[in-house]
C-alpha cells in the first residue's frame, strides 16, 4: 500500500511538473511579425570564395534560361535580391568596397526590371501580379538599405596596401539604391 501511495504522488508531481512547464512555454513563447511578406535570399557564397566564381559564371549562363519579358524581370529580381542580400552581408562585416560594388550591381538590376515589365504591358498583357510583387520587393530592399544606412559611415577611406586611398560614398549610393526602388513601384 505504501508503494501505490509513493508512486502515485511521483506520478503528480511529474503531472504537475509537465503542466507548469507547458503553462512556462506557452507563455513565453512569443509570435514575430516581419513587415513584408516578400523574402530575401539566404546569402549564398561571398567573395573571396572559390565557389563565388563559379556562381558568377552560372547566373551568366542562365540568363538564357529565363526567356522572354516576363522571364527577364523574374531573372533581374532574382539576383537584384541575392546581390543586396550579398551587400547587406558585408557591409554588416565592414567589407565597405566589396558591398558598395554588390550594392550598386543590385540596383544595376533591380533598375531593368521596369523596362521588361513595360515592354510586356505594351503587348496588352495582364501585369498586374509581377508589379505587386515589385512593390513588395521594394519594400524589402528598402527596409534593408535603411538598416544598412543606420549602421554605416557616410564616408569610408579605403587604402589599399601599395596604392593611394579612396574615398568611398558610401550613405550617397544607398539613397541612390533607395531611390531607385522607390522609382519602380
Amino acid at each position: 500500500m505504501c508503494v501505490g501511495i509513493t508512486l502515485r504522488m511521483k506520478n503528480e508531481k511529474f503531472t504537475y511538473c509537465f503542466l507548469l512547464f507547458v503553462l512556462i512555454f506557452l507563455f513565453l513563447v512569443r509570435t514575430a511579425a516581419a513587415q513584408s511578406k516578400y523574402v530575401l535570399p539566404y546569402p549564398s557564397s561571398m567573395p573571396g570564395n572559390f565557389a563565388y566564381k563559379l556562381h558568377v559564371i552560372f547566373e551568366h549562363v542562365s540568363k538564357y534560361w529565363y526567356f522572354g519579358d516576363f522571364g527577364q524581370s523574374d531573372y533581374n529580381l532574382k539576383l537584384s535580391d541575392k546581390y543586396l542580400v550579398e551587400a547587406k552581408t558585408l557591409f554588416e562585416y565592414r567589407q565597405y568596397l566589396l558591398g558598395q560594388k554588390a550594392l550598386k550591381i543590385s540596383d544595376e538590376y533591380f533598375a531593368r526590371i521596369a523596362s521588361f515589365l513595360e515592354k510586356v504591358s505594351s503587348k496588352k498583357k495582364d501585369v498586374s501580379n509581377k508589379r505587386a510583387v515589385l512593390k513588395e520587393a521594394s519594400l524589402k530592399h528598402i527596409e534593408i538599405l535603411e538598416i544598412i544606412d543606420r549602421e554605416t559611415p557616410d564616408i569610408f577611406n579605403w587604402q589599399p596596401e601599395k596604392a593611394t586611398s579612396t574615398s568611398l560614398y558610401l550613405k550617397k549610393d544607398i539613397e541612390n539604391a533607395i531611390n531607385i526602388r522607390k522609382n519602380n513601384f
